[in-house]
């Protein structure tokens, strides 16, 4: 059975940058090199949703398009995702999987943008 595993997940704050890496288990080369793939995110209490994917092109969903980049490294067998320009909205964990016919889920990765915040101040 296919495996993936996802890191790089983190913290950060709007506007910084993260990498996500997925590396992928028992594919075998003339399967997984013309295989589609995706990145999907689960915010909390939303459903999973497709955030981008790669084959023969690069397709994003219109949130993320122009702030992250998905490549992959057929030879490794690895899937990327370079997030740029992060937002609030981008919370969430992220997973790795085929983009047609999912396999079996792996655990994802924690991505968590922090909000600027906002003063408070109290007078006496």
């Amino acid at each position: 059975q296919v495996q993936f595993v996802e890191s790089g997940g983190g913290l950060a704050q709007p506007g910084e940058s993260l990498r996500l890496s997925c590396k992928t288990y028992r594919f075998i080369t003339s399967v997984f090199n013309p295989m589609e793939f995706a990145w999907y995110r689960q915010a909390p209490g939303k459903q999973r949703e497709l955030v981008a994917s790669i084959g023969r092109s690069t397709n994003y969903d219109d949130s993320v398009k122009g702030r992250f980049t998905v490549s992959r490294d057929n030879a490794r067998k690895m899937l990327y995702l370079q997030m740029n320009s992060l937002k609030p909205e981008d919370t969430g964990v992220y997973y790795c999987n085929k983009l047609r016919a999912p396999d079996s889920w792996g655990q994802g990765t924690q991505v968590t943008v922090w909000g600027q915040g906002t003063q408070v101040t109290v007078s006496p």
